[in-house]
């Protein structure tokens, strides 16, 4: 259950702090007072987008802080997305929201990403606000709750394996017959795209490079040469001498007629010769460097013409085929496949919808289980809802769960969620034909109507804490008394909250929380405090009477905590 929650700087709240009991909780409080606050700051729990305009004005940032304990069979489901409670068997959830747009979440005070946040806290409780209810005007939602009522997740995943599989393919079929509609010409262009490239004979992706380095050296040759000769000259043995290895060795042929004269003679003689070794070394290298090996013996301004012509071609080939040689080699790859898959396209078309027609008939398999699963479902959902309606003062009112098979061009029509319509259907005066709930129901049978689902789907599958916003609109008096009493009758089971502006419900609760708007340095706070026997009196008074609040309107507030 929710045990507590924490809000900071939510619109007027700068700091609420509630307690919450097990059965059924009750939010009350005049208009204005701050009882949207505490069904926004549950929406961010769930994932709800974080709008600045929630952030408490001339504050920086905000935050809602949850703690649920007792989680029972929900600490298992949670365990399946690696979610734990703490050593108190509690889990608490965080949302925070920043003027900057740097909004964040955490579980156990370990950041989480929002939709791990939304995984969680959505097998925590359910929020059913007026949105919701209002939601029971499209159709399309109504698949959805059969799903949930019945439990047909499983079926569903099962299907919906499947369909994606035949989607895909049915993709593959169109791209395919697309092309084979376009082949003359297609055929030809990738012919020609595969001429130019092969006639270009590109091996190595490297090539540019490779031929960019070439071509500066050679555009630098007469320094280079320059360079090099004067290295060579300056360094290597000569029959002119004065080279640097001639007058090394003449040095070291003198310092051997020293040796015994000079200390060190003898050594420093071997040292020069090896320096002469070292600098002839360097001059070879530097012959090495006039030899250009790369020009096998062609003439360098005919060899820099042919560089530039290949580096031409191969920059035309990247301005149609891609923006590196790499680019331009898978290019030609991809283009001999598709010229492959459409001169072959007839035999793997047919192929293609031979393997559509299997996906087809085991998908249609899937389609039909789901489907018989639904029937038996929605015969129990229509029962389950009748009977809450009856209690709820609408006894003469029939629902059905209509169930049809989608058809499109005279064949079934598969969907993501199946090949069926489902509709919720109601009759509300004897006599007329069923029709559709979203054409038919006014705003006080819808709010009846969710309150029937909700109760029928918390039966069926159980629930951990169920929210409710204002599911008494549109309805009053003895109506409202027994959605009252429907509540804390649905509180046996789960946790229920409920924000209300009837008294008849309020005075089914467990426990009454009061909201209330104050004035603090200037500036409007909400706060929220439970009640006490006689101030729920006062404040169901309040909630039934006008301006003024008679001594008749605290007797039937006494009246109604008399009969709970």
């Amino acid at each position: 259950m929710l045990r507590a929650l924490s809000i900071e700087n939510i619109a007027v709240a700068k700091t609420l702090d509630i307690e919450f009991g097990s059965g059924f909780t009750v939010l009350t409080g005049e208009t204005g007072a701050g009882k949207s606050i505490i069904i926004d700051s549950i929406s961010l729990l769930l994932g709800a987008k974080g709008q600045r305009d929630l952030i408490r004005h001339g504050e920086t940032g905000a935050s809602v802080t949850a703690i649920f304990s007792d989680l029972g069979d929900e600490g298992g489901e949670l365990s399946s997305i690696d979610i734990y409670p703490d050593e108190n068997g509690e889990l608490t959830l965080k949302r925070t929201l920043s003027i900057d747009g740097r909004n964040g979440a955490k579980i156990n005070g370990k950041s989480v990403s929002l939709s791990q946040l939304r995984r969680c806290t959505e097998r925590l409780l359910a929020l059913h606000g007026q949105e919701e209810t209002a939601s029971l005007y499209d159709p399309h939602v109504y698949v959805r709750i059969l799903d949930d009522y019945g439990e047909s997740q499983g079926l569903l995943q099962i299907y919906s394996a499947v369909y994606s599989e035949m989607v895909n393919k049915r993709n593959e079929i169109a791209q395919l017959r697309q092309s084979m509609e376009e082949r003359s010409m297609m055929i030809d262009i990738l012919k020609y795209q595969i001429s130019e490239i092969d006639k270009a004979r590109i091996a190595d992706a490297g090539e540019e490079e490779k031929l960019e380095k070439l071509r500066e050296k050679l555009r630098g040759r007469e320094q280079i040469a320059k360079n090099a000769n004067l290295v060579h000259r300056a360094l290597a043995p000569s029959d002119k001498g004065a080279s640097a290895a001639y007058l090394l060795e003449r040095a070291s042929t003198a310092l051997q007629q020293l040796d015994g004269i000079m200390d060190g003679a003898s050594e420093a003689a071997a040292l020069l010769m090896e320096y002469r070794i070292e600098l002839i070394d360097i001059a070879e290298r530097a012959r090495d460097v006039i030899d250009l090996d790369e020009l096998d013996g062609e003439d360098p301004e005919r060899q820099l013409d042919r560089i530039e012509g290949r580096l031409s071609l191969i920059s035309r080939l990247k301005k149609k085929y891609g923006g590196s040689l790499e680019d331009v080699i898978s290019f030609r790859e991809n283009a001999a496949k598709k010229l492959s898959d459409i001169e072959m396209g007839e035999s793997w078309l047919e192929e293609l919808e031979c393997e559509y027609k299997r996906l087809a008939k085991k998908g249609k398999e899937a389609a039909e289980a789901l489907s018989a699963h639904r029937r038996k479902a929605a015969m129990r959902l229509g029962d389950d809802v009748m009977d809450t309606l009856r209690f709820l003062d609408m006894p003469k009112v029939r629902f059905y769960v209509d169930i049809r098979p989608m058809r499109e061009n005279g064949k079934e029509k598969f969907t993501a969620l199946g090949i069926d319509e489902v509709d919720f259907t109601v009759v509300t005066n004897p006599g007329d034909a069923p029709q559709s709930l979203s054409k038919t129901a006014s705003g006080g049978e819808m709010s009846r109507i969710m309150l029937a689902l909700k109760s029928a789907q918390a039966k069926k599958v159980g629930a951990g804490t169920v929210i409710f916003d204002e599911i008494d609109t549109g309805v009053s008096g003895g109506t409202a008394e027994r959605i009252g009493i429907k509540l804390r009758e649905l509180s046996k089971g789960a946790q229920v909250i409920c924000v209300t502006h009837a008294a008849q419900v309020a005075a089914h609760a467990h426990q009454h929380l009061l909201i209330e708007k104050k004035e603090v340095d200037c500036r409007a706070e909400s706060d929220v405090r439970p009640l006490g026997k006689e101030e729920r009196v006062a404040e169901l008074a309040r909630i039934i009477g006008g301006i003024e609040v008679t001594e008749n309107q605290y007797t039937a507030a006494r009246e109604l905590l008399k009969n709970i």
